[in-house]
């Protein structure tokens, strides 16, 4: 049986594709994929992402789990509303899910974690939060929907209550705000986001989710699907989950060690295995690769390198770019000149640093070399 979200019908009645995605039924497109794109780029795109997990922790001793459950120190969230993107690891340091953790209160953290790996997920923080008296309380009765682009906070602010809308515009990136939205719907307002444009991700009860989204598409935001998405967050040197890393692979590997904290005095699960890879020097690095020739580099071709051979994880083409661009992985040193296997051809790729495309423009030496 395939999940559906509250907003299934609305995706249908738009005539979009759809697929399975993860165990959901969710749209791929609503016509062009690279008009979606676009959209986002250049004004406000929205998406259904009610398909991912919002979980509450709550407890006096919320902080300490956290702090023993994640590799970021969650003591950076000091203020209310505040948000930390994190991995949250296994004891060989590989990567069981990456998430977002909003602190709320001192006895209540929410996390919003994938999709795919929820019952992995919710087994795992389960087990760790027994001993620290936590109640891990799944939230299915919420949606959400993300509203991303250069323009897409000021077509939401302008749904909200008057008294609203300047607290909504002063709120930071990645923080939060609890508030009332449209005709009185409770919101949950996240400035963050998964397409490295500026936006909010706004977790709504399931009831009015359908409601925000048609007063988004009044207000002229544009419904976009999943492939888009990915397209999006590609460019955006964004990371996919069970694609870029998954358990055997380790934050230091999947260019994430920006969000490891190893900060004295806290063990939390997976430190001790990774502070012996980087003592020991860590094997293989995520890059990014750019082809200028004509084609698409996808997950799973093979990468050759001067130093040894490597893989694709995420690649596609780029509708901001022109070309196509992927993340892989290689193995640490001097790479020389690099190709790929595409089909028996060996085509010339130029490795890159990521993200390919920040604020709407693309990075400096992307696109010319």
């Amino acid at each position: 049986m395939t999940d559906k979200t509250e907003l299934n019908a609305s995706h249908r009645e738009l005539g979009a594709r759809m697929v399975d995605f993860g165990g959901w039924d969710m749209p791929i497109a609503y016509g062009s994929q690279i008009e979606e794109h676009h959209a986002v780029r250049k004004d406000a795109g929205m998406f259904d992402v009610s398909h991912m997990t919002v979980v509450d922790l709550t407890g006096e001793r919320t902080r300490e789990f956290l702090r023993k459950l994640v590799a970021n120190n969650v003591d950076k969230l000091a203020k209310s509303g505040k948000a930390l993107y994190t991995c949250m690891l296994d004891e060989t340091g590989g990567v069981i899910d990456d998430l977002i953790v909003y602190f709320l209160r001192e006895d209540f953290f929410r996390l919003v974690v994938n999709a795919a790996t929820r019952a992995k997920d919710l087994a795992w923080i389960e087990k760790q939060a027994a001993a620290f008296g936590v109640t891990v309380r799944e939230r299915p009765e919420f949606g959400m929907i993300a509203v991303q682009g250069p323009n897409a906070r000021e077509k939401l602010i302008g749904l909200l209550p008057e008294d609203i809308r300047e607290k909504a515009r002063k709120l930071g990136k990645f923080a939060a705000l609890e508030c009332e939205g449209p005709n009185g719907m409770p919101l949950f307002l996240a400035r963050t986001g998964y397409t490295g444009e500026d936006g909010f991700e706004v977790v709504v009860p399931n009831k009015r989710v359908v409601e925000l989204w048609n007063l988004l598409r009044e207000a002229g935001v544009a419904p976009a699907g999943l492939g888009a998405r990915d397209t999006l967050r590609l460019e955006a040197g964004m990371n996919l989950y069970g694609q870029d890393m998954d358990e055997t692979v380790t934050p230091w590997e999947a260019a994430l060690a920006w969000t490891i904290s190893l900060d004295e005095g806290r063990d939390f699960i997976g430190r001790q295995a990774l502070e012996k890879q980087k003592a020991d020097g860590v094997p293989r690095v995520m890059v990014g690769l750019v082809m200028d020739e004509k084609g698409v580099l996808r997950h799973g071709q093979r990468v050759i390198a001067a130093n040894g051979e490597g893989e694709i994880l995420s690649g596609g083409f780029a509708p901001t770019l022109g070309k196509s661009v992927a993340f892989a992985r290689l193995p640490v040193g001097e790479h020389g000149a690099v190709r790929v296997d595409i089909r028996g051809r060996e085509v010339p790729v130029r490795v890159v640093k990521f993200p390919f495309v920040r604020d709407g423009q693309p990075m400096p030496g992307i696109v010319d070399g």
